[in-house]
């Protein structure tokens, strides 16, 4: 995300080896609590033929695996924030998805902060 010379590019994000392995890895975590989360939906829903809860988390949980391998693309982390709030929107359907999601959101900022911080200390090592 930066220009010829070198500059970063107005707007972008900074993101570097070490953020983008740990929001990939917050995000394949994030897959499996969703699915799990979505077996829950189906017991919660029994004998009903509603299985609309079941799907829409399964439909999530391929949207955070999806997203994982896109996180070092460009729009990858907005692809990644995109996950979050359907995540906390999931607690709609499941109300215990709520606090999943808040978990997940509250690692997503810290692997951001930290992430880029190990990244721009490594850079500055790099310089010399």
């Amino acid at each position: 995300m930066s220009t010829p010379d070198g500059s970063r590019r107005p707007g972008a994000i900074a993101s570097g080896r070490f953020t983008w392995r740990m929001l990939a890895t917050v995000l394949a975590g994030q897959a499996l609590v969703i699915f799990f989360g979505a077996l829950v939906a189906r017991g919660m829903a029994g004998n009903d033929s509603s299985a609309t809860p079941f799907v829409v988390m399964c439909l999530l949980s391929i949207a955070s695996v999806v997203a994982a391998g896109l996180v070092r693309r460009p729009g990858g982390v907005i692809i990644g924030w995109a996950v979050q709030v359907a995540t906390l929107l999931s607690g709609l359907l499941v109300p215990m998805m709520f606090l999943v999601g808040t978990i997940f959101t509250g690692l997503w900022l810290l692997c951001l902060r930290v992430g880029r911080q190990v990244d721009g200390a490594e850079a500055a090592r790099a310089q010399g």
